[in-house]
């Protein structure tokens, strides 16, 4: 039996199976007008076909929950009706191919504004974060004030209530890689001295805070993740003396998370200093999805250069993560699903419209 192509269910939700699309960055959306931040085109192929491909779930990109909270004018966002209105064609089509859709919420905080990657950044606003500590060469952003942060995790309750008329079954907060929840977590990013910083607990509290929220708003019935970077490759974790965000730190804040109602962590790394030295190769990050699933007691999804169909499985049968997110992979191979299913001696069933190419 193939361990990799047997169901999971969390909450109300079931997956076919235990291979899924990871979240990735397009910047392809509407860059201005009445309904930027929109899904074009573009993203209905991107998602939809990796759905007719055989994932499990299909995670939309990171998904803005304000304007100053994007990378560049080309990120989706989900704030407002109409852009929920747009989500929806791709949400139903990702279901009707029995795929699970599911959609990652984000504030970019200190690393927004950034443009895209092969093109020039264009016209820059101004960002928040944390604290106001630059990442490498961007700008330094305006630290947030209580009544600002506030005013994001509102933010992000609100997109989630947005998410789930859109037609979303799976949330998931984005809460690593830099992005304005890990610059709270991490004391590299975070030097506040109010309630939002300094101890572990009070660095913990915006993560908290917008979990809590999060989950007012999102149906108890549908799965909440969260994406988290289990270090920073600073502090404890390394021989570099510069603090940060380590092991540690996560696996006590997953026990926190799963008590407010995540039910499944997202494991990453890195992210919050642009020169920390880390050890990149195949499953590199998945010791980490490990620790977690064994110590907080809480299911995981491990992710990073998980490329080949034997390594994803023997990660599902060593209990080393309940599920496994395959991201650049896809972009190089959509029909890794049904190849894997192939070699693995599972069966994905094929839309009626191709299954005379498999005969």
């Amino acid at each position: 039996m193939a361990h990799l192509f047997t169901p999971l269910t969390l909450r109300e939700v079931t997956f076919a199976h235990r291979a899924w699309m990871s979240p990735m960055m397009q910047f392809a959306a509407v860059p201005d007008g009445d309904d930027a931040g929109s899904p074009t085109d573009w993203h209905v192929q991107h998602l939809g076909s990796r759905a007719v491909a055989g994932a499990a779930l299909v995670m939309t990109e990171a998904t803005a929950v304000d304007p100053v909270g994007r990378s560049s004018v080309y990120d989706l966002g989900l704030w407002n009706d109409q852009q929920a209105n747009a989500f929806r064609r791709i949400t139903e089509f990702i279901a009707g191919q029995g795929s699970v859709p599911g959609i990652q919420l984000v504030h970019a905080g200190r690393k927004g504004s950034t443009g895209r990657p092969w093109a020039e950044a264009g016209d820059r606003w101004a960002t928040v974060g944390a604290s106001a500590v630059p990442f490498g060469r961007l700008p330094s952003p305006v630290e947030l004030s209580a009544t600002e942060i506030a005013a994001i995790v509102e933010s992000f309750a609100e997109s989630a209530r947005l998410a789930a008329a859109a037609g979303f079954k799976v949330l998931e907060l984005h809460g690593a890689h830099g992005y304005l929840i890990h610059q709270f977590l991490s004391p590299h990013s975070n030097t506040r001295t109010d309630a939002y910083g300094g101890s572990q607990e009070n660095r913990f509290r915006f993560a908290l805070d917008v979990v809590t929220a999060v989950r007012r708003s999102w149906p108890a019935e549908l799965p909440l993740f969260f994406r988290v970077s289990a270090t920073d490759w600073l502090g404890g974790d390394t021989d570099d003396a510069r603090p940060g965000w380590t092991v540690d730190d996560t696996v006590e804040l997953a026990v926190r998370l799963k008590t407010l109602g995540v039910d499944l962590m997202d494991v990453s790394t890195g992210g919050s200093a642009p020169d920390a030295k880390i050890p990149v190769g195949p499953g590199y990050q998945v010791p980490f999805a490990a620790r977690v699933r064994k110590e907080a007691e809480i299911p995981t999804a491990a992710v990073g250069m998980i490329t080949e169909p034997d390594q994803a499985e023997d990660i599902i049968v060593g209990e080393q993560a309940d599920a496994v997110f395959l991201a650049r992979e896809l972009l190089r191979n959509p029909s890794w699903f049904r190849q894997a299913a192939d070699h693995l001696g599972a069966t994905l069933q094929h839309p009626p419209q191709y299954t005379r190419a498999f005969r």
